[in-house]
């Protein structure tokens, strides 16, 4: 602490110098320097100066502190996307298998199992990461989270509505890891 109140004295000595001076200035040029900034103008201007260099600091830190938490909020985001063709991969085997049946005393029910357990825990490890599958089914069309392939007419399903899904999408919190694609109803055929 000496050497911050030697630096505030040698400060406040120097200030008191410089309005010496300028007192000094003011009485032999009898005014005529008064364009000329005083002390305390330059004292006044050295803080604004001040001051919006710390404001300016503390947008560059709060900004920065808020990409960190991004980055890491959404650091799972690219694996999640190299993960999903290899799940779609394994829904299709499991898909194929479950349209035929396996012969008797042949090893396909458990490897269908084992691929049903396999499939199950890749589901989980991205619901960990907040990775969750977008609602499709029966809601309306959004183009923020679906990807129309396809537009069909439907007696049953309004306009607008999502018909069918053919891939499913995921999101992770608020951002899209893929869109799902979907088929969307244009309203009853016209007769």
């Amino acid at each position: 602490m000496p050497d911050q109140e030697a630096e505030t004295e040698s400060f406040d000595a120097t200030v008191d110098d410089l309005a010496q001076e300028q007192a000094a200035a003011k009485a032999e040029g009898g005014g005529a320097d008064e364009a000329a900034p005083t002390v305390e103008q330059q004292l006044a201007e050295e803080r604004d100066r001040s001051l919006r260099l710390q404001a300016e600091l503390q947008n560059v830190l709060s900004r920065k502190s808020r990409e960190l938490a991004d980055m890491a909020k959404y650091a799972a985001l690219p694996i999640a996307r190299d993960l999903l063709p290899a799940l779609d991969n394994i829904d299709r085997a499991i898909a194929a298998a479950e349209q035929t049946p396996p012969e008797e005393g042949a090893p396909g029910a458990g490897l269908l199992e084992g691929f049903r357990l396999v499939r199950q825990q890749l589901v989980t490890l991205l619901a960990q990461h907040n990775c969750e599958v977008i609602a499709t089914e029966g809601e309306e069309f959004n183009p923020d989270l679906h990807e129309a392939i396809l537009q069909q007419p439907s007696p049953e399903v309004e306009a607008g509505r999502i018909v069918m899904t053919t891939q499913v999408g995921y999101k992770m919190h608020d951002r899209v890891v893929r869109p799902a694609q979907v088929i969307v109803s244009s309203g009853a055929p016209e007769a």
